[in-house]
């Protein structure tokens, strides 16, 4: 009998999830809550690590490989790291290619300053570069889309330029785009670059594996400190954080494009006589063109979601009126700046996206004229309106409204916004009240209190035995030893409160997503309009989400989750429709041929099928979770977000706290990326999708 019983739970893996949960609940029952408890938590054997960081970044600077460096205002030789002279000159070139491109549109006199002296332009004040008029510049938006997906796409770029221009908001749009105009490109040749090598050498690929899940889950408040060390404040500090956040993807995007090629294509290449070089770039790029094209995409947008972090190491644009609009409380004026980085943002991925889907155009018989119309057209546009709007010159007294409308001058909706809110508020406040009440006190309060409840050594045993149940004794050590490096240091508690949060909005998006996915991904129609629907709801950058919630439910743990909950629905949900699209027809009719009920069908059929699919878009929700959850340090949370982001503040000794934190949150999403991953594989095998 008992042979028997040891052989159900061998072969059972609820049974053995059931069991290993006892043991769970035993430990975190019978454990005493004592600091000198190891069993309770593990001793801070690894408090040095930020204070070695730290060390490390202060030598590089200061200390190692000193260069003798001509100093022009001292007129003498000094002593010089020359780590701090690269990072020095890194800073330079990329703010000298943002203000190129904001003046290029804006206008101004540093791009002048640049060929001739200063003496010779204060004498001659009258040159300086001309702005582009807002009416140029909605025309080109106009014919880019145009040209790109026809009438449509024109539209959105044209009317979502207009809005942008009439409201006010030229000015600091032009400014976020020159950061995306010049962060764009360097992600793309570096993120195509190390996606050759990576495909190129098998090696190169593993490596770079690890470091680019670190890197992808790292919450992008880590970055800003040890940039602020090594690179100072500016636009150039978030363009540099950017890049960092911004290149995996492409990285990524770059080696999957390339390993999708046919190998027949390969083979076609190499027996036309094609060399190394010339089998790269003119077969297999060509050939992966959408994917790569895919990953611009993505960088394009990782750029727009960093704008409102991007402003506290000093960054222009639209993310800083956002900032400034939220700590003035001017609700109607964060909404305006979160509106236009929304329409940027859709304007920008729907024309990236086309741009990937759009065939390449052959000219074989065309004129030059017919070759580039649209330019021409531009061209010409550019300069009627440059010449209308300095004839309006003589016209306006103080403020040329065809060239740049202020912000002060243009056309707002902030007072109906904050109309809005106060009825909102006046309506629904005592229900509002009542459920963010009983949100924080029975449901929250004691989640948190239970989590830090949890004794070491059942929290390991909890989360090394899932992933041996899943996976195997490899698995396990993994997970172990990168647990194992949070609880050796003195933020175990904070990461706890982390895991609370993200796995509170985890299992809310993703029971929001299967339900949707499960429902409307029945029918092609439903499914269309759901994957429309998330697609612009993933071009909002993620701190768009915090201000509704804010304004609705206060600086509280709730706003937060609310946040992450629905940020993170929105992959539980593509996910889900996918994996239920992937559900073959055949077995659609067996079932219905068979009498099942439609909830028979979804719980024996549909959602067995789905399953490893849909446990990716849970993957994908754990990460979204967490770098929401991290974000919410803005407003006031109690978790590993909160110290990053007061590392911000301390400049000196900051940057080591604030990079170890963020490995710790991306350690904890890896490690629920490897349970669910060995999951999704074990359920491929078994039923037979390998």
């Amino acid at each position: 009998m008992d042979k028997n019983y040891i052989e159900i739970i061998k072969n059972s893996k609820p049974a053995q999830f059931g069991l290993l949960l006892i043991l769970f609940l035993i430990l975190y029952n019978f454990i005493p809550q004592n600091d000198s408890n190891y069993l309770w938590r593990l001793p801070s054997l690894l408090k040095g690590i930020p204070l070695w960081i730290n060390n490390i970044i202060f030598n590089a600077l200061y200390e190692w490989f000193p260069l003798k460096v001509w100093d022009p205002v001292f007129e003498m030789y000094e002593e010089k790291a020359a780590f701090r002279e690269f990072t020095k000159a890194v800073s330079q070139g990329l703010l000298f290619l943002i203000t190129f491109v904001r003046e290029i549109i804006l206008g101004g006199d540093k791009i002048i300053d640049v060929f001739v002296s200063d003496s010779w332009l204060k004498e001659n004040d009258w040159l300086t570069w001309p702005a582009l008029p807002w009416t140029a510049t909605t025309v080109g938006a106009f014919l880019l889309g145009y040209k790109l997906n026809g009438l449509r796409l024109g539209l959105l770029g044209g009317i979502g330029a207009l809005y942008v221009s009439v409201f006010g908001n030229y000015v600091p749009s032009i400014q976020t785009l020159s950061f995306v105009l010049i962060t764009t490109p360097i992600c793309f040749v570096l993120g195509l670059s190390f996606g050759i090598w990576g495909y190129l050498d098998k090696k190169v690929e593993t490596a770079l594996q690890p470091v680019l899940n670190v890197m992808q889950t790292m919450p992008q408040f880590a970055y800003l400190v040890p940039i602020i060390a090594l690179f100072g404040l500016g636009d150039h500090a978030g363009s540099i954080a950017t890049i960092i956040i911004a290149t995996p993807p492409m990285i990524r995007n770059t080696i999957l494009g390339l390993k999708r090629i046919s190998p027949e294509v390969v083979e076609a290449g190499l027996m036309s006589g094609c060399t190394k070089s010339q089998l790269l770039f003119q077969v297999l790029i060509p050939t992966a063109r959408r994917d790569i094209l895919n990953g611009v995409n993505t960088v394009i947008m990782q750029c727009l979601a960093m704008v409102v972090i991007a402003s506290f190491v000093g960054a222009k644009g639209l993310g800083l009126n956002l900032k400034i609009a939220l700590n003035s409380l001017k609700i109607g004026k964060a909404a305006e700046a979160g509106l236009c980085i929304v329409i940027i943002a859709v304007i920008l991925d729907r024309f990236t996206k086309a741009w990937a889907n759009k065939q390449k155009d052959y000219f074989a018989n065309l004129t030059f004229i017919q070759r580039h119309k649209f330019l021409i057209i531009f061209a010409f546009s550019v300069l009627i309106f440059s010449i209308v709007a300095f004839i309006a010159n003589g016209y306006f007294d103080k403020i040329n409204y065809l060239y740049i409308i202020p912000i002060e001058k243009g056309l707002t909706i902030a007072h109906y916004i904050d109309g809005a809110v106060d009825w909102v508020w006046e309506t629904f406040f005592y229900s509002l009240n009542s459920f963010n009440k009983f949100l924080l006190t029975q449901v929250l309060g004691p989640m948190k209190h239970a989590y830090l409840g949890m004794p070491v050594v059942a929290t390991f045993t909890l989360a090394m035995g899932a992933a041996y149940i899943v996976g195997n004794i490899r698995t396990a050590l993994i997970v172990g030893g990168m647990l194992l490096f949070i609880a050796l240091s003195e933020y175990w508690d904070r990461a706890l409160i982390t895991m609370y949060m993200g796995s509170f909005a985890v299992i809310m998006a993703s029971l929001n997503g299967i339900i949707l996915g499960s429902i409307f991904g029945r029918t092609e129609r439903g499914s269309q309009i759901l994957l429309s629907i998330c697609d612009f709801f993933e071009t909002f950058p993620s701190f768009v989400y915090l201000i509704p919630v804010i304004f609705l439910f206060n600086i509280t743990d709730t706003s937060v989750l609310i946040a992450a909950i629905v940020y993170a629905t929105v992959p539980a949900t593509r996910y889900t429709v996918w994996g239920m699209k992937s559900v073959p027809l055949s077995l659609h009719e067996a079932g219905t041929m068979s009498g099942v009920s439609p909830l028979q069908r979804w719980t024996n059929i549909e959602i067995p099928i789905a399953f490893p699919t849909v446990m990716l878009g849970v993957n994908q929700t754990v990460v979204f979770s967490l770098q929401m959850v991290i974000l919410g340090a803005l407003i006031g949370t109690e978790d590993l977000g909160q110290i990053i982001f007061g590392a911000l503040s301390r400049t000196k000794d900051g940057a080591g706290v604030a990079l170890t934190l963020g490995v710790f949150v991306s350690l904890i999403a890896i490690s629920v990326d490897v349970i669910v991953r060995n999951w999704a594989e074990e359920r491929k095998k078994a039923l037979g999708l390998n």
